[in-house]
């Protein structure tokens, strides 16, 4: 993150809303939520197939069914595997490519404060600006725990960066060398305001709702043939409830890995606070 994270945010706060809603038609589901809704539905599954085990015609479910039944589901685990392990490698390039753009936009805020220092006094006002919106990012909730609340903005304010952008705009060049800093200054602030726009377009990207319907559809179709086949002891019982909870933590961590500026797996903010103790040194 940094003056406005890497990666996401936002118009001011109205039209940030309006842009989540457009884009993707509703807020995600947290994370939480849906790694609950995941094991009530396999729960569930595997209780309805223990009910139709008890209702079923005896010849149905005959050792030649059953095998059937073994091979079905073989097919439905594996693609239902593979369909996890994309998404887990998935949730954790968007993780570390996040994390990335942080420390990349925490080393261009320290990199524009130093450009203004070489500059003059004349940026003062820039740089208190922008040391200001880091602390004022800092001073607030890291991440947001709630799905439906606005975007994460790192400096607290989504036209913190064209501030001190237009700050800049306003110095006037005595020479060559403040001439050839103030392009530097605007180019680099340039790049924190791309990053800050660019989180606006992918703070809501999420998991495709279709492809967890149909993933939670393979999982159920598998509880159903586990209670299908498996006798309704207790040792049966404890084993599904644990090879649920099991499923439903696999998405909870996917889930929550691919907004990680959201969650219970966030990323630090420790580049940022870096950043914050470099920031006014002359």
């Amino acid at each position: 993150m940094a003056v406005e994270p890497p990666r996401r945010h936002r118009l001011p706060r109205n039209d940030a809303i309006a842009c989540r809603q457009t884009s993707s038609g509703a807020a995600p589901l947290s994370s939480l939520l849906l790694g609950g809704i995941v094991f009530v539905c396999v729960i569930g599954a595997a209780l309805a197939g223990g009910w139709l085990r008890d209702k079923l015609p005896t010849h149905h479910l005959s050792s030649d069914s059953k095998d059937a039944i073994r091979l079905s589901t073989a097919i439905i685990g594996t693609l239902t595997a593979l369909a996890l392990g994309l998404l887990i490698a998935s949730a954790k390039n968007a993780y570390d490519d996040a994390e990335n753009e942080l420390r990349t936009s925490a080393a261009r805020i320290v990199l524009l404060d130093r450009v203004m220092v070489h500059y003059g006094p004349e940026t003062r006002p820039a740089r208190q600006e922008l040391r200001r919106l880091v602390e004022k990012r800092l001073g607030q909730s890291w991440t947001v725990r709630d799905a439906g609340s606005d975007p994460i903005d790192i400096i607290g304010d989504s036209t913190g960066v064209e501030s001190v952008q237009d700050a800049l705009r306003a110095l006037v060049p005595a020479n060559d060398g403040q001439r050839w800093l103030k392009d530097r200054a605007l180019g680099v602030s340039g790049e924190v305001a791309e990053a800050h726009w660019l989180l606006v377009e992918s703070e809501t990207e999420g998991l495709p709702g279709a492809f967890v319907i149909v993933l939670v559809f393979w999982l159920a179709l598998l509880f159903v043939s586990f209670g299908l086949l498996a006798p309704g002891n207790s040792t049966v019982l404890t084993t599904l409830l644990l090879c649920g909870l099991s499923v439903a933590g696999a998405v909870f961590v996917i889930a929550d890995m691919d907004q990680p500026y959201q969650g219970l797996i966030y990323i630090s903010d420790a580049p940022l606070r870096e950043a914050l103790s470099q920031l006014g040194k002359s």
